[in-house]
């Protein structure tokens, strides 16, 4: 038998929750449990223009670019030997079906009991008897929504696993899913609504199934049972084409959401995430979407991580704010910083995207960024742009490595002695705006960045070298208006 290799284990995708039997029955009904629903059409930006656009779906697509298959013969699941490149879509509702089991959904616990479970059987199914092969044979777990919630509790869950059986997981990538719970008009739903299971979205029950602290004010994370940095989150932005379960009206979740999820509860702490213009489901949902699957393949399989901070140094005040100040009077802002990144030939899909007018981009307050006055002790919350995961062997010409960052601050306001300043402001007046053109080229000793500011020239240049610290890249920024800032480019690369 053939050893498992890196990076392309099996996947396991775990569905999410199915609230009402109907759905629960149209869940049942399909063989992949929604990982091979495709898509026809995709917005074309926030204000709701649509193009065509054929996206095969998650599943066909693993097939087609990576070499993988399903696990389905002669109308049943295959009990014999099964490929390491295998897709395997794990049943958990089927139980909930009087044809198929009892007619009773399970608990998460029992779900994540029936995790485990199953990547023991697909342990003996891909690697027999091969001690090297059992020694080497790792998974990748694939989830939407709720199913992230369920590979939560096998990894984090102590009467669920061992350590060992912990160890079995590679990585794990998350769509949509709810890993601080959901909010519906600014409230946790209760833990006493227990109809349809709504109350596995509760905090103090998370906190119970996740193995976390019963006080734990957010249950967002890992519980140091395993490496976060192994951990994608992917988060869609889109509240607007979400279709709410039994009619509840959208904006119970709201701008700042998917339309059920939160953006502030759609990650685990410490966990590299993407953003994209993506509802929670439906035709412009996050599974069946190019932006999605490209993180998915690039996160799963790519061989380099590039993270972007952004260190602000100065930032100006329109000339009639900055005289209030001088004055001594009380000034008070806060920025939007919005940051959208793309691997060169894209055209159709981004690997992240964070901007106001989806109600997404990070905001920092004026102290937060400079800590100045009372908080010059705490360190400032720089903003995290992005974290890329980008795949070498994609490159057509050369060695190079080329993505762009469109990157854009602006203020959401200034007040004067706690009054709005409205004299001179003009909506949409940016403090910074450009987007870059960065070049990573590897190197006997590491990696030779360089960068470009369309604004000055031609992306097609070699462009400037950025500073290396021996840790960090470090790119200066600037505006005319008065804005400095250093963009911090972390840059790892991963064995295959």
């Amino acid at each position: 038998m053939a050893i498992v290799f890196a990076p392309f284990y099996p996947i396991i995708y775990v569905r999410g929750y199915a609230m009402t039997p109907g759905e629960i029955a149209d869940a049942v009904s399909s063989p992949y449990m929604g990982f091979n629903t495709g898509a026809t059409k995709l917005r074309q930006a926030w204000d709701g223009q649509v193009r065509r656009h054929i996206f095969e779906s998650p599943l066909v697509r693993l097939m087609k670019d990576c070499g993988y298959r399903d696990v389905y013969a002669d109308g049943s699941e295959m009990v014999g030997a099964v490929p390491a490149r295998s897709v395997v879509v794990y049943r958990y509702y089927d139980s909930a079906d009087r044809d198929l089991g009892d007619g009773k959904a399970l608990s998460i616990v029992a779900a994540a009991a029936g995790l485990r479970d199953l990547i023991r059987q697909l342990r003996a199914q891909v690697c027999g008897t091969d001690a090297q092969a059992l020694a080497q044979f790792k998974v990748h777990l694939v989830a939407h929504s709720m199913g992230g919630l369920v590979c939560r509790c096998f990894l984090q869950n102590d009467a669920i696993s061992t350590p060992g059986e912990r160890a079995l997981v590679d990585k794990v990538f998350t769509y949509a899913t709810p890993h601080n719970g959901i909010d519906m008009a600014g409230f946790n739903v209760p833990g006493v609504l227990g109809l349809w299971d709504v109350n596995n979205f509760n905090r103090k029950r998370m906190a119970e199934y996740l193995g976390l602290p019963a006080d734990s004010e957010r249950v967002d994370s890992l519980g140091g049972k395993f490496n976060p940095q192994q951990f994608f989150c992917f988060v869609g932005t889109n509240y607007r084409d979400y279709a709410a379960a039994i009619g509840l009206p959208r904006a119970l979740a709201g701008e700042m959401s998917d339309g059920l999820v939160q953006i502030e509860n759609a990650a685990v702490q410490g966990a590299p995430r993407a953003f994209a213009y993506r509802s929670h489901s439906g035709p412009y949902g996050v599974v069946n979407s190019e932006e999605g699957y490209q993180n998915l393949v690039r996160f799963l399989f790519g061989d380099l991580r590039v993270d972007g901070v952004l260190e602000v140094d100065a930032l100006p005040l329109p000339p009639s704010v900055q005289r209030a100040k001088d004055a001594g009077r009380e000034v008070r802002a806060s920025y939007y910083f919005e940051a959208t990144v793309a691997p060169r030939g894209a055209t159709h899909f981004t690997l992240s995207e964070r901007r106001c007018d989806t109600f997404s981009a990070v905001m920092r307050s004026f102290d937060e960024l400079l800590r100045l006055g009372k908080a010059q002790r705490e360190a400032p919350r720089s903003p995290v742009l992005f974290s890329a995961f980008l795949d070498t062997s994609k490159v057509t010409a050369g060695t190079t490595v080329v993505f762009s960052l469109e990157l854009a601050v602006s203020t959401t306001g200034y007040t004067i002695d706690h009054k709005l300043w409205l004299d001179q402001h003009v909506e949409g007046e940016y403090l910074f705006r450009d987007t870059l053109t960065l070049r990573a080229t590897p190197t006997k000793d590491g990696w030779n960045v360089r960068y470009l500011r369309t604004d000055e020239r031609w992306s097609e240049g070699v462009g400037t070298l950025a500073e290396w610290d021996g840790a960090y890249y470090w790119i200066a920024l600037s505006s005319k208006k008065g804005f400095k800032a250093r963009l911090r480019l972390e840059l790892q690369r991963s064995q295959r």
